[in-house]
């Protein structure tokens, strides 16, 4: 139960309760949001600034942030710009976690992970707040975007496909391998899948407030490796280690029950359907952009050529 009451959006308090039933309390403070945008991204500025920020209370949950500090910085930027120019056309936002700063690219469709306008905020706000978490202290890139993923969406089919194709025909991967992969636009979506399967797995584990116990430890300057075994008992070896052989287990039991080819097609099937789904509601979704900024520059040129009429 979170009870709310009348107060000023920046002051709003909301008290959750533990992930185990019976928990204590926790107590969070709303994170400021500030939007720059351009005039002409009028309409995906009264998007990004109609953002319920209480969805990010789960994200302070899972961090153990009470206090979200300073006021978050949206920059809303249109293709053409210089911050698009200098991001890879695949990306559709990042964080400068170290600046409480996202930038966003609404141009764009949202690449996987994200669905949506909404959820893409979320989820690199939840960048800036795991920076916070940390003390800015450097945690690992695959940590900090499989937190990012576990804060901003629900596990589905599309993340279970993908996490099946990445390791088949069974592999041996390494948690190192993958911070690579994030840099790369036909990896990029394997990366962010095992990532956030590698945290989600950690917190069934060892408890939802796992992520914050790592986190808080290395906010007083103990290095990620102790930082995570203090708060898991185990080694990051091998939690790796064990989580790969449960992955792999998956991916080589199943061929067993059944054909290669047949697994292939199905999961092939599987996958090239939710990547359509995907597709069809990101063209949706920018064209209802496309047509809200058409009818507003319409808007003001009938407004314009009125004033002139009437002078």
């Amino acid at each position: 139960m979170c009870p709310m009451k009348p107060a000023s959006p920046s002051l709003l308090v909301c008290l959750l309760w533990g992930a185990a039933g019976g928990g204590a309390l926790f107590a969070a403070t709303l994170p400021e949001i500030e939007v720059e945008a351009p005039p002409e991204m009028a309409a995906a500025a009264a998007r990004v600034r109609a953002f319920d920020r209480r969805e990010l209370l789960p994200v302070l949950r899972l961090l153990g942030v009470e206090d979200p500090g300073a006021p978050i910085r949206v920059v809303l930027a249109p293709e053409g710009s210089d911050l698009a120019r200098a991001a890879p056309a695949w990306v559709a936002g990042y964080a400068y976690g170290a600046l409480g700063t996202v930038v966003v690219f609404p141009a764009r469709a949202p690449p996987y992970p994200e669905d949506s306008l909404e959820e893409l905020l979320h989820h690199e706000v939840a960048h800036v707040l795991i920076v916070r978490a940390a003390g800015y202290r450097e945690v690992p890139r695959w940590f900090d975007e499989g937190l990012a993923m576990v804060a901003g969406r629900s596990w589905g089919l599309e993340d279970r496909a993908r996490v099946t194709l990445a390791l088949l025909p069974p592999r041996d991967l390494t948690l190192t391998e993958l911070e690579a992969w994030f840099g790369e636009a036909g990896r990029a979506a394997r990366a962010y899948a095992l990532s956030g399967a590698f945290v989600r797995d950690l917190l069934h584990r060892h408890g939802s407030d796992t992520a914050a116990r790592v986190l808080g430890l290395v906010a007083v300057g103990v290095p990620f490796d102790e930082a995570f075994r203090r708060a898991t008992g185990d080694t990051l070896a091998a939690a790796e280690a064990a989580f790969w052989r449960r992955q792999n287990l998956w991916s080589r039991w199943v061929p067993l029950a059944t054909s290669s080819a047949t697994l292939w097609i199905g999961v092939t099937l599987l996958a090239v359907y939710a990547m359509r789904r995907r597709r069809q509601r990101d063209a949706a979704l920018y064209a209802l952009w496309q047509a809200e900024e058409a009818a507003r520059a319409a808007a003001a040129v009938a407004v314009e050529a009125d004033g002139e009429t009437v002078h």
